[in-house]
């Protein structure tokens, strides 16, 4: 009989009227590799903060290692093996790495004195667990995500962890990277530890997980042999509706021969090099590369906020210099950012005052005050455009789900009436009908005419909603795919990985 780690029986939870689990049955076994999966809305959060210990269930029983608990306090998770790694990954930039790994033993012991030996020994034991290396020396804010995510693990396992959670490890890193965290995963499963893995990327579901539960609105689908599931049938399980993946089609002969936007070699030190790109008005474009390739830093330079060195920047035909942000909004272009919890939304403001920021002079009445009426139109009718769903337009930007902040920020930027929007992962940390959601929002953005710029490593997100992509790395744009359905995912990843032999370098 397969030894059980944990065991989640009749869990429910309502806040506030709102039932977030309804009698939710799951169980994890030694050693294993679980994934859960859901849309934003679930319910995968609040279980997790149940099995954590850091919110009561109203009704059930969490079993850890045979242990029965209908009040489970966090210590209590702790002690019984559960560390969970959250998505900021709640490791303290400005220690080192040792300090962070070590940091909750040294807490455990109380002592007034800190033994520095003794932090680098419990640092070196945890790293070589899983088999890494890192300087113990180096802080943490200095090193990259994915070898932040491998300092929590280790971290994790200073702990006496058996079942480590992982809530979307992988939104921030690389494909090489992701890769080896799940050859760190499979290492931590033949030591018999196990793995609660969440992510709304069902390709990595089906890469990493041996089973898949399924929330869906607060109950339990079910959970599947993950050999048992296909993309299609996990997604119908996920949603309760078929969502069929389809391409953009653009017609170039229906646009103007001026391009909306044209860059003649734009460069920036040590960011990227001549560049040169055009968009024409009903387009998608799309521009991908691994992290560092330099494809944020080209959209924030078009946005202003990281001005160009040199080089030029045309909207439809006519020379504009960007040295600012105001410049850029002048010029119509819009930008959607890769971090809209910290870049893209006052989090704490309101809906509607999210909406309204970008326009605030448009909004203005003869007294010079803000418009109460216009205001109120203008929040109402981006609310309603983009279905952003809100008991209230004046509940904080907080309070909405991972999709439908995203529509907030696609509203800000709207507002202004951009002739060039630039999306920066547009569909970064949302469930798979939230991002369905949205590629049609883009698709019918462009059809009205609007420029669109999409920036993304989802390989199939490119090549669905792009009628064109370029290829960066090192700063520079390696290859143009003019034709989408030419090329494969497997290809476009190696073009982008520069593991293909005949890339123009």
């Amino acid at each position: 009989m397969t030894e059980k780690i944990l065991e989640a029986k009749n869990i429910s939870k309502a806040y506030v009227g709102v039932q977030a689990l309804d009698s939710v049955n799951m169980e994890i076994s030694k050693g294993e590799i679980h994934c859960l999966v859901g849309e934003n809305g679930s319910g995968k959060s609040t279980l997790i903060k149940i099995v954590a210990g850091v919110v009561k269930q109203d009704t059930g029983e969490i079993i850890i290692n045979g242990h029965p608990y209908t009040y489970l306090h966090a210590i209590d998770s702790i002690r019984q093996g559960v560390q969970i790694i959250y998505q900021d990954l709640s490791l303290f930039p400005n220690l080192s790495v040792a300090e962070n790994i070590s940091l909750n033993q040294e807490i455990e012991r109380s002592s007034k004195t800190i033994n520095w030996s003794d932090i680098r020994k419990i640092a070196e034991k945890a790293l070589s667990e899983i088999g890494e290396q890192l300087d113990l020396d180096e802080k943490v804010e200095n090193i990259s995500v994915a070898s932040k995510q491998l300092v929590a693990i280790s971290r994790a396992l200073t702990q006496n962890a058996k079942l480590i959670i992982m809530d979307e490890p992988t939104s921030s890193l690389t494909r090489d990277e992701i890769t080896h965290l799940f050859s760190v995963i499979t290492g931590l499963k033949n030591r018999g530890i196990s793995t609660l893995f969440v992510s709304h990327k069902l390709s990595e579901v089906f890469e990493i997980s041996e089973r898949v539960s399924i929330l869906r609105d607060g109950k339990m689908v079910g959970t599947y042999k993950t050999e048992e599931l296909d993309n299609n049938r996990l997604i119908f399980l996920m949603t309760g509706k078929k969502i069929e993946a389809t391409l953009y089609m653009f017609d170039e002969k229906s646009t103007k021969k001026t391009p909306l936007l044209e860059v003649q070699h734009l460069s920036k030190s040590r960011n990227f090099k001549d560049i040169s790109l055009s968009l024409r008005k009903g387009e998608i474009l799309g521009i991908t590369g691994l992290l560092g390739s330099g494809r944020t830093e080209l959209a924030l330079a078009l946005f202003g906020l990281y001005p160009a060195d040199s080089g030029e920047i045309h909207i439809e035909g006519t020379p504009i210099s960007i040295k600012s942000i105001p410049d850029a909004i002048k010029a119509g272009i819009g930008y959607l950012p890769e971090d809209r919890l910290n870049q893209g939304l006052f989090i704490e403001q309101t809906i509607s005052t999210n909406i309204i920021v970008t326009i605030l002079k448009k909004l203005l009445n003869r007294f010079r005050m803000v418009s109460k009426v216009k205001r109120k139109e203008l929040v109402n009718k981006w609310v309603d455009e983009l279905s952003i769903k809100t008991p209230s337009v004046e509940a904080p930007a907080q309070s909405l789900s991972g999709g439908n902040q995203q529509r907030l920020v696609l509203a800000k930027w709207l507002a202004t009436d951009p002739k060039v929007f630039i999306l920066d992962g547009p569909t970064i940390g949302v469930d798979i009908a939230s991002k369905s959601t949205i590629h049609k929002i883009i698709r019918d953005l462009a059809e009205s005419g609007m420029g669109i710029i999409i920036i993304s490593d989802e390989i199939p997100e490119v090549l669905q909603n792009c009628n064109r992509v370029l290829i960066m790395r090192r700063g520079k744009i390696i290859e143009e795919i003019t034709d989408v359905t030419s090329v494969t995912e497997d290809e476009l990843f190696s073009i982008m990985s520069g593991k293909n032999a005949n890339e123009a370098v």
